[in-house]
């Protein structure tokens, strides 16, 4: 009876000893199966499976007890454990920024909200801290880290109308009068108000510093997955220099006229999966950049790329390539989605400066309705407007002519659209022509304008329409 009352404590205490293991990760390779072209696949990240729960360590959802401590120590909890899953449960948790390291999974409770405080005293950059150029920290960032994820059902608020200038063009009356009322400065022209602005100044530094909701710095191994993001700042979802990151069934969103708001952008990112996944937001909605100048072509191309079944409603671009493409873009398919009110469908803009080449690019089965301007466009004109420019403060700088725009080996089929400001625009330019471009089987109605084309080359059509005539591109 000793001897098995032995053998039972010894196999209870390695049981205790032994690490935890990670739990099944979701297998996404159906995604990949009858592509185009041949593409690296990515696959979800790594999780141990210990969990701690945020209020464990302080955290309080009432909406005003300040939890950014409580949730610093539940990390680092986690991490000194060797990773594992962060639980935030029911209610709403005032917070600063919060840093993931490796190995860790911040879950959100399908009730529970995470709202940033607007105090910018509380992004101040961390002393070496160099992925952001001097803006505050990003409301979640990681860097260098592998296997991180943000899944749950929850919501997580960035508090971006305490920071992003406001156009009076894009305003209604009662609307700009709640802005100008929570205090700050509307400039001489009247046309911008910025918030927490000195009366009087003429340039915001918090504008010029604001920074991005989720900033994934040269991370691997990302997963974001049925989550809410909203608010931001600045962009929402950010993934930087990083390799194999997924993107499932999220939801990014903004009030359709906030400042510079994108949804998702990749910036020189490889192994990339978005799915199931809605967009409706200020700016551009999924957007890939590949960086500007020198800088971009040493971090290499936007490469392996596969977004599907995904809905974009109001942005400045349903699927969007540019306007920083130096770095290049490489293995990009994008299957299987709607637009529904944004500016401009499939958008494709660069410039002179900021230029590099598209290969393997493949659009097919996109359906699109109520778009604003132009269904599908290619520009080598692309000038970036936004506020500080407009205001003087920055200007389009063209300092080196090597950088050419060079859209070519893109490819667009069975594409529907409903209602549109103009059909197909090609727009090219004697230094950089749009060039070796296929459009096969698309069926454009309702346009205001049917097409347009300058400065193109080897353009070819396959059964394609607008307003049921053929281009003459």
């Amino acid at each position: 009876m000793k001897l098995k009352q032995t053998a039972i404590s010894l196999l209870l205490a390695a049981s205790v000893a032994l690490p935890s293991v990670a739990a099944e990760r979701p297998d996404y390779s159906h995604y990949y199966s009858n592509l185009p072209i041949s593409m690296a696949q990515t696959a979800a990240p790594e999780i141990p499976d210990y969990r701690v729960n945020v209020a464990d360590y302080g955290a309080v959802g009432d909406g005003t007890t300040l939890c950014t401590d409580a949730f610093a120590k539940a990390i680092a909890a986690v991490e000194a454990h060797g990773g594992g899953h962060v639980d935030v449960p029911v209610g709403v948790y005032l917070t600063g920024p919060i840093e993931l390291t490796s190995h860790i999974d911040l879950h959100l409770d399908h009730n529970a909200t995470l709202y940033f405080s607007p105090d910018p005293s509380l992004y101040v950059q961390k002393e070496g801290a160099k992925s952001t150029r001097g803006r505050y920290r990003s409301a979640i960032s990681a860097e260098h880290a592998t296997d991180i994820s943000i899944t749950g059902g929850g919501l997580i608020d960035g508090s971006g109308n305490y920071w992003r200038p406001v156009k009076r063009g894009k305003q209604s009356d009662e609307e700009w009068k709640a802005y100008v009322k929570q205090g700050g400065t509307v400039t001489e022209d009247g046309k911008f108000f910025f918030p927490r602005a000195p009366q009087g100044a003429k340039y915001n530094a918090l504008d010029k510093g604001r920074n991005d909701l989720v900033r994934i710095y040269r991370c691997k191994n990302v997963l974001l997955q049925g989550v809410t993001f909203q608010n931001s700042p600045r962009f929402h979802i950010h993934p930087y220099y990083c390799e194999n990151v997924i993107m499932d069934g999220i939801f990014v969103r903004s009030p359709w006229n906030a400042q510079n708001a994108d949804g998702i952008d990749l910036t020189n990112c490889r192994r990339v999966l978005i799915v199931n996944t809605t967009v409706n937001t200020g700016d551009d909605g999924i957007c890939m950049k590949g960086g500007q100048g020198a800088s971009g072509v040493k971090a290499g191309p936007v490469s392996d790329v596969l977004i599907r079944d995904c809905r974009v409603y109001h942005a400045h671009g349903g699927f969007v390539i540019g306007s920083d493409c130096s770095g290049g873009m490489k293995n990009i398919v994008v299957r299987n989605c709607t637009f529904n009110g944004t500016d401009t469908g499939l958008r494709f803009k660069s410039g002179m400066d900021r230029g590099g080449k598209t290969e393997n690019v493949f659009c097919d089965s996109i359906y699109m309705s109520n778009i604003k301007n132009e269904a599908i466009i290619f520009e080598n004109t692309y000038v970036n407007k936004d506020v500080n420019f407009q205001m003087g403060n920055g200007s389009d700088i063209d300092s080196s002519k090597i950088f050419k725009p060079d859209f070519t080996d893109v490819h667009i089929s069975n594409v529907v659209c409903h209602s549109a400001g103009a059909g197909i625009v090609l727009r090219g330019i004697p230094q950089a022509l749009i060039h070796d471009i296929t459009l096969t089987n698309v069926n454009i109605s309702g346009a205001h304008e049917l097409w347009s084309s300058e400065n193109t080359k080897n353009i070819v059509l396959k059964n394609v329409k607008v307003n049921g005539t053929i281009p003459k591109l």
